[in-house]
């Protein structure tokens, strides 16, 4: 046997996104590229601001002596110090560099965080749909997910949240905009969540921590405003990247942000710092940190992405599609006109089109789409998706 039995399971059980992405390569190769519309992977077509190549220009021109050293498991000081600087402009609280960990992209700084938190047998509460990988996370570390479903609008159901919650509860993960659905957690929703969790932390007498997995905050439509955790309880973390809003999934660029206000943050950040080490990363690439200290301000065209998803959601609805118009991120989950998404997919793929079944996120009956694409790909995409569902009307 030349692998675990627990990894030949999981690998089993493992992420739709990726063997969708394959399938699709396969399509290319019989159909030829340009006849194979592929909505599977949520990898940005866009290229980085122009700001990233002049600061990459400038410092290949400029070389900083011994740049490309060891340096504190915590990242570069100027880089943390302009990650927490950003975050005191948009939170009001008052971040310092002492307050941030850089790390290898938002998977990074997730499992960087759960191994710090997790006690074998230890939960994290999740909230469906969710990326698949959390799970993984968790177990990399003793612990375990429980999952929440939502209700129509992909908000959670807060009574079954209040249920799920017990002494071995550690922290409730939540991510927003959501990765399948594009919803934003509102105010409302972050208020009575904050409030359940106070209340069982009296109830069992522990600590639960609030962590965010946000590497879509910048990216959100309708001039809606960002509601920071970090105001809504103070055991609160943030884990995220650059990968989406600067266009960088290829870099490995993230960072840990813990709430100056959390009562243990000293001993939190300790944790998460050993941990970065230990854990494998030692610390993020360091060229790219240089970099990101001067692009906390920057982000790709959001507006292009708005239009794509007006684009797409018109398109989608005029068909017959019900979904929720997503307020983020650059994804949609459409409602499967038949029960078993997975057949849905099958029937979209006999269309040459590629998506990724509900199920592959914790809920079936949705498929996902993927619009961070050229434009050639999104309308190309529309026929196979019309035809796809004229079949169950």
């Amino acid at each position: 046997m030349a692998i675990s039995n627990k990894v030949r399971n999981f690998m089993e059980q493992g992420s739709w996104i990726r063997k969708m992405f394959e399938e699709g390569i396969a399509l290319k190769q019989q159909y030829g590229e340009e006849n194979v519309f592929d909505l599977s992977l949520g990898n940005p077509v866009m290229d980085p601001p122009q700001r990233f190549y002049e600061e990459l220009k400038k410092i290949s021109e400029n070389p900083i002596k011994g740049m490309h050293r060891y340096m504190p498991n915590a990242g570069l000081e100027e880089t943390r110090a302009a990650v927490a600087d950003s975050l005191s402009t948009e939170t009001g609280l008052t971040f310092a560099a002492n307050h941030i960990v850089m790390t290898c992209g938002a998977g990074g700084a997730l499992n960087v965080v759960m191994k710090t938190l997790l006690d074998p047998g230890d939960e994290f509460v999740i909230f469906a749909p969710f990326f698949v990988e959390y799970n993984f996370y968790a177990d990399n570390h003793g612990g375990s997910c429980k999952v929440v479903p939502p209700d129509e609008n992909f908000l959670p159901d807060m009574d079954i949240f209040r249920a799920s919650i017990n002494e071995n509860t550690r922290g409730v993960l939540i991510n927003s905009p959501n990765n399948p659905s594009g919803v934003l957690y509102g105010d409302e929703t972050l208020l009575e969540m904050s409030k359940i969790i106070q209340e069982k932390e009296d109830e069992f007498g522990i600590e639960i921590y609030l962590v965010s997995d946000e590497p879509y905050r910048k990216i959100i439509f309708d001039g809606i405003e960002y509601p920071h955790i970090f105001n809504y309880h103070k055991r609160s973390i943030v884990a995220t990247s650059h990968s989406k809003d600067l266009a960088l999934p290829g870099e490995r660029i993230g960072y840990i942000a813990v709430n100056p206000d959390c009562p243990d943050v000293e001993e939190i950040l300790d944790g998460l710092v050993f941990c970065n080490r230990t854990l494998g990363f030692v610390n993020a690439p360091a060229l790219i940190q240089y970099l990101v200290a001067h692009l906390q301000g920057t982000t790709i065209d959001v507006g292009v992405y708005e239009k794509k998803r007006d684009y797409l959601y018109k398109a989608l609805t005029d068909m017959g599609y019900s979904l929720i118009k997503p307020q983020g991120a650059f994804y949609m989950f459409p409602k499967s006109p038949t029960e078993d998404d997975v057949q849905f997919t099958e029937e979209l793929k006999g269309n040459r089109v590629l998506v990724v079944p509900g199920r592959g996120f914790g809920l079936p009956g949705y498929f996902r789409i993927s619009y961070c694409l050229d434009d050639a790909t999104i309308e190309g995409s529309l026929s196979g998706l019309g035809k796809a569902i004229s079949a169950y009307k």
